[in-house]
């Protein structure tokens, strides 16, 4: 008897996606055949060694519109052909050829919002790509009946728009811990002061960089890292050239997971500077969060919601109302100086993190596609 197939529906290239790798290797306990499908760039890296199939299209467009449209309508045919049991579209730009999918053969869905995506910045800054995305949302949400989300912040809103009920299942790192094998002198870091990391996969404008960058002037013996790939990232290098500060802050570039989880572990304050610029980013509850707890590096966050929760609740580091570089660099001094507090929060992050494990998460995708 031949296992079912959940066929996975992503825009990105697949390489770096932690949540679906996770959300796969789930499924793949729970018995199911797994592919997933998403973009390949010129300049994407090879997939290591996966235990899930995986089909990455080449497009003619890469970015705007005419890329949505092209990539939508690959995937539309691809889905209406390939042996599936349960499609499963990520975020809103995968969504509606799932659905139109689902319904003309007659296949389970699930929908996974990693983000409220009609609330991105770049969505809400143009009002027609908005209109655009929220019609597509509007036609799609009320047919949906497996949902699930990145927070509980916008499993309400989503309950409190379409009237669904939408299961919270966070993006947190696996239990197990990648080994640490690397030391700072083997990644070219100081040994001799505290560092600050502002690590992620998208480092783009409003999420903290340009701020800590400016308050790094202001800070002695101290070390900034910033560890990653993003929008933000050529304007903070040309700001630092501009105040001269090179010998406090290091850029170091994207780095495979195992990698980055030693950068983290090095580091002695794990930054998470998002500003509440969109509903978006207001509603956000990031990976990184988690994976500075499960590194046992303490945070200096912002007081959006979700993330002043779980900073407040285990008592894992600070949050900051005020990104002037003036109060941005007293708490980043106060945190490196206070040794008792930094050991109070390391303690905490031990704690928090057996608890906040993807381990615990999944129980609720389980219950979920074995229901299916």
């Amino acid at each position: 008897m031949k296992r079912k197939r959940v066929v996975l529906s992503v825009t990105n290239d697949i390489f770096n996606d932690q949540r679906v790798d996770k959300v796969c290797h789930t499924l793949l306990d729970c018995g199911f055949d797994v592919c997933v499908v998403g973009r390949r760039h010129k300049n994407s890296k090879s997939l290591a060694d996966r235990p899930y199939q995986s089909r990455r299209f080449r497009l003619l467009f890469n970015k705007g519109p005419l890329f949505y449209a092209e990539f939508n309508l690959r995937l539309f045919f691809y889905l209406l052909f390939v042996r599936c049991d349960i499609l499963t579209a990520n975020d809103l730009d995968t969504l509606l050829p799932n659905l139109l999918v689902s319904k003309i053969r007659r296949k389970k869905l699930v929908y996974d919002s990693h983000e409220y995506f009609c609330g991105i910045l770049e969505v809400i800054e143009r009002p027609f790509v908005r209109k655009c995305w929220h019609a597509i949302e509007l036609f799609c949400f009320p047919k949906l009946q497996n949902i699930t989300t990145v927070s509980q912040s916008i499993a309400e809103q989503y309950k409190k728009e379409y009237g669904k009920e939408v299961k919270v299942v966070r993006n947190i790192p696996r239990a197990a811990t990648f080994p640490i094998t690397e030391t700072r002198s083997s990644l070219g870091l100081p040994e001799d002061r505290p560092i600050a990391i502002i690590q992620g996969t998208g480092l783009h404008r409003d999420r903290g960089v340009e701020e800590t960058v400016e308050a790094m002037r202001l800070v002695e013996g101290m070390m900034l890292l910033i560890v990653g790939s993003g929008d933000a990232i050529p304007p903070a290098k040309e700001r630092v050239k501009e105040l001269h500060i090179e010998d406090k802050v290091m850029f170091v570039p994207k780095v495979p997971p195992q990698l980055l989880a030693n950068y983290t572990s090095l580091a002695d304050i794990g930054i998470a500077l998002d500003k509440d610029v969109s509903p978006n980013h207001h509603f956000s509850l990031p990976n990184k969060v988690f994976e500075y707890i499960k590194a046992g590096t303490p945070l200096l966050s912002t007081d959006l919601v979700e993330r002043k929760r779980i900073v407040e609740h285990y008592d894992v580091g600070v949050i900051v109302h005020d990104l002037s570089p003036e109060n941005l660099s007293a708490k980043l001094m106060m945190m490196a100086q206070d040794e008792e507090a930094r050991r109070r929060w390391k303690e905490n992050c031990k704690k928090a993190a057996a608890e906040l494990c993807w381990e615990n998460e999944e129980t609720v995708l389980k219950e979920m596609y074995l229901s299916l």
